[in-house]
């Protein structure tokens, strides 16, 4: 099933790969499984309710031990699957700030 116009490749996992996603604030967490992903963004399976993503925007979790996440919105959702896209942060212009 296709989903619009994507500008990046995506690639599907032959092997089911468990991720979280949780919420910005951190109040709540919710098990899935990524399905496949692209640089702009990726598809899950869902367990368990859809209540919480009507925040729009959480962090799709990737490691277990939370270092490795990507901040997304909610694109999409077909029952217990959703389609997310990753936001990216915007570049500030200028010399960077270095702290002393």
């Amino acid at each position: 099933m296709t989903y619009g116009d994507r500008r990046a490749e995506r690639v599907r996992l032959e092997t089911r790969y468990p991720v979280n996603l949780m919420g910005v604030d951190g109040t709540w967490r919710r098990s899935c499984i990524l399905l496949d992903v692209s640089q702009s963004g990726a598809r899950l399976e869902v367990d368990g309710t859809l209540d919480v993503l009507k925040a729009q925007e959480f962090f799709l979790v990737l490691s277990s031990r939370g270092l490795a996440f990507r901040r997304c919105e909610l694109v999409r959702v077909d029952g217990t699957e959703i389609g997310v896209r990753f936001i990216e942060e915007k570049k500030r212009k200028g010399r960077p700030v270095i702290p002393k």
